[in-house]
């Protein structure tokens, strides 16, 4: 009787307890509900708009027409893609994609870490905010308004050939010679996201402690070795989460800045596979083709970013 009544009285305690955490859980759902529902227009968004068009991928492996539509076309299998790389022409766009890309990273990546270092070494508020507002400004620019700035200074007949013609006697064509056109396209590029890029370091370097300043101060570090020791090394876990992301988007050139910059006499160079899905697939109706393209782009981009977190993983500063 007394072993019965213990095994009662233990079943009663562990029902009050399941009770009791299933109220606590449920407290906590409701103390989060305006969470939630600040979450679930972000939520709907990306199943809308990024998860359920992914469905449309199945074109890559048919024969996509428009009467027959994403289900009835033929299957195809992987002929698409071999078409694509026997192709001349799809090997070059992946290499022109490839080549501006990741120039694009490691040579536009550093700028928004040191720039954000110089803006918060600024004592003078006033001359701060004015620096902050001038660099984070060309971010809130179109490309087209972009490109026709860039275009007025690098033309034939631009400001900086005017320049150029009186030094030099005659203009450059800056935009029509390949390894310039590479340099406008990355100077351009960085001048337009540098400074909105750099709100995240700047954001990252409040949070070190001054005190490892004063530290460093005191054992007679100056301002190099502060920088070296202490804002770099603080920076680190925000500039690995940043490269691990950059590094997914590789083989994504954005068509609007190629698009708006680009000539024949450059395509060897400037023709990349976002330019080439607007003209082939959109403009030619090449659907299958390019949606072979844009998944290609989209597996190479996945497998760079798992690389680079399995990498950033050996010194603990894995994304996941």
């Amino acid at each position: 009787m007394n072993n019965q009544q213990a095994w009662d009285a233990g079943l009663q305690e562990k029902k009050l307890s399941t009770q009791r955490r299933s109220l606590w859980n449920n407290r906590r759902f409701r103390q989060n509900v305006p969470l939630w529902l600040m979450f679930l227009p972000v939520a709907v968004f990306y199943i809308l708009f990024k998860y359920t068009p992914m469905l449309g991928l199945v074109i890559a492996f048919k024969n996509y027409t428009f009467y027959e539509g994403i289900w009835g076309s033929q299957w195809v299998g992987f002929d698409n893609f071999t078409n694509l790389f026997t192709q001349a022409q799809s090997v070059q766009i992946i290499r022109n994609t490839l080549v501006l890309s990741i120039l694009s990273v490691f040579v536009g990546f550093p700028f928004p870490i040191a720039l954000a270092i110089m803006m918060n070494e600024v004592r003078k508020t006033w001359f701060k905010r004015t620096v902050q507002t001038l660099v984070y400004l060309p971010h809130f620019f179109s490309w087209v308004v972009v490109g026709g700035i860039v275009l007025t200074l690098f033309s034939q007949g631009g400001m900086l050939n005017e320049l150029v013609a009186k030094l030099l006697g005659e203009p450059y064509a800056f935009l029509f010679h390949e390894w310039s056109w590479i340099s406008i396209f990355l100077g351009s590029g960085i001048w337009k996201e540098a400074g909105f890029s750099a709100i995240i370091y700047l954001a990252a370097l409040t949070v070190i402690d001054p005190s490892l300043y004063e530290a460093a101060s005191i054992d007679g570090a100056g301002k190099w070795k502060q920088m070296w020791h202490v804002t770099l090394p603080g920076l680190s876990p925000t500039i690995i989460v940043m490269l691990i992301l950059a590094m997914g988007r590789v083989m994504e050139v954005g068509f609007d800045q190629v698009y708006v910059l680009q000539n024949s006499i450059v395509a060897n160079i400037s023709e990349v596979i976002s330019t080439f899905i607007y003209q082939a697939g959109l403009q030619g109706g090449q659907f299958s083709l390019t949606a072979a393209l844009g998944l290609f782009e989209s597996v190479v981009g996945l497998v760079l970013v798992v690389i680079t977190n399995a990498i950033a993983r050996r010194f603990n500063k894995e994304l996941w």
